[in-house]
């Protein structure tokens, strides 16, 4: 337990102190690469001059020295790729080492949650809170029964009387005489009495029926 957990910063500054010291050796490289082309490239300058003064031999020579510059060139370009790919994978090691760890973290949590979660203790508490939700019940329907005078009440009786009620206020409407709008006053110059004003056909009706069951 305690190696694990003082393990990790270990190895995290262990990949940290590796990884500094990778970046070091390849800024190195490319200033040791830079000087080359530099001396590479003034070689290349010198055998033009030597050519100009027809000094063969001295050209030649400056040949020579700009390969061996080209071939440590190469060689430190090889160098800066062996780096880079360990620096990737040191990367991703570190990574996944990460990640592993932080697995293994959620994965002691949960087990230290199930273990404080009884799977008993949980089928007891859904038992008492069925239990209490059908008690809950039990009681709103008890308050809801009802008590005294009002459970006597027949509700077959109840509907007959309202049907009753129903059908005699259906039966009022139609006896009720139908309400007309009041007419508008019509102006009657003085001296001259209202025509009497022609009834409908429909009202006639309505006044026939309004006869006949008076009778």
């Amino acid at each position: 337990m305690f190696n694990r957990l003082f393990g990790k910063p270990k190895q995290d500054t262990n990949a940290l102190t590796s990884l500094d010291k990778l970046n070091e050796t390849l800024e190195m490289l490319e200033k040791k690469e830079k000087v080359l082309v530099k001396k590479a490239a003034a070689e290349v300058e010198k055998a033009k001059e030597y050519t100009r003064g027809k000094n063969k031999r001295a050209a030649i020579q400056c040949l020579k020295r700009k390969r061996l510059y080209e071939q440590q060139i190469e060689q430190l370009g090889n160098f800066q790729l062996r780096i880079h790919d360990q620096m990737i994978m040191l990367e991703g090691a570190k990574a996944t080492t990460e990640t592993v760890d932080a697995l293994r973290t959620g994965a002691s949590a949960m087990k230290a949650m199930q273990k404080a979660t009884n799977i008993d203790d949980v089928d007891k508490t859904m038992d008492e809170i069925n239990e209490q939700t059908e008690n809950m019940k039990q009681i709103q329907e008890a308050l809801s029964t009802p008590i005294g005078s009002a459970a006597d009440f027949d509700e077959d009786e109840l509907e007959a009387e309202l049907e009753e009620l129903e059908g005699a206020e259906l039966e009022e409407q139609l006896l009720q005489p139908a309400t007309t709008a009041p007419a508008a006053p019509v102006h009657v110059p003085a001296g001259k009495k209202p025509a009497p004003q022609k009834r409908t056909a429909e009202e006639e009706e309505l006044a026939d029926l309004q006869a006949e069951m008076a009778l």
